[in-house]
């Protein structure tokens, strides 16, 4: 997943790659306490998801606000998806993010 935020924020070295992870959990976290429990780093929602809000946090300044409201729209759209709760989890015996 680091590869591709690092990508996506247009990044070829990996000078800031300390502040990008911290970024990328940051976002994890904010994801779970809105109630996602199924965070893998394959999928392309989530992956989306941590893309636009390294955007909004990092050196996207104008452009920061357009990137953080559209990763809220789509926290919500996981947060209520029954894909992303801990009784889809189960039944389907994955893991959690915690």
């Amino acid at each position: 997943m680091l590869e591709a935020v690092r990508l996506s924020l247009r990044l070829t070295v990996s000078d800031f790659d300390a502040e990008i992870l911290d970024i990328i959990e940051a976002c994890k976290l904010d994801l779970h306490v809105a109630g996602v429990a199924r965070i893998p780093d394959n999928d392309p929602l989530i992956l989306r998801a941590v893309t636009l809000y390294a955007k909004g946090h990092f050196g996207f300044a104008d452009m920061g606000e357009k990137y953080l409201k559209a990763y809220e729209s789509l926290k919500i759209t996981l947060s209520v998806s029954s894909a992303y709760k801990v009784a889809e989890i189960e039944a389907d015996g994955g893991d959690e993010y915690v």
